[in-house]
């Protein structure tokens, strides 16, 4: 059995996204979160998502957390 698979299948699971993006989120991904490239080019595409939609969902959740902060401080 030959291994090759359908190639069109990577091209629409990344048709969401762009190469500048893709280079911009590698690079916050390695400088503000401590990836390396390897580990980052390693990933399945739907598997970077994944991990992508867990830190924006953090992010938003430590944002919300200093803003809840500075409010009860600036009272």
């Amino acid at each position: 059995m030959e291994a090759g698979g359908n190639p069109g299948f990577f091209l629409i699971c990344l048709s969401h996204d762009n190469l500048v993006n893709h280079y911009k989120v590698n690079f916050q991904l390695m400088q503000n979160h401590h990836y390396s490239l390897t580990e980052i080019n390693e990933m399945m595409p739907w598997e970077r998502d994944i991990y992508l939609t867990m830190l924006i969902e953090h992010i938003k959740s430590q944002n919300e957390e200093m803003e809840r902060r500075q409010r009860s401080n600036g009272r």
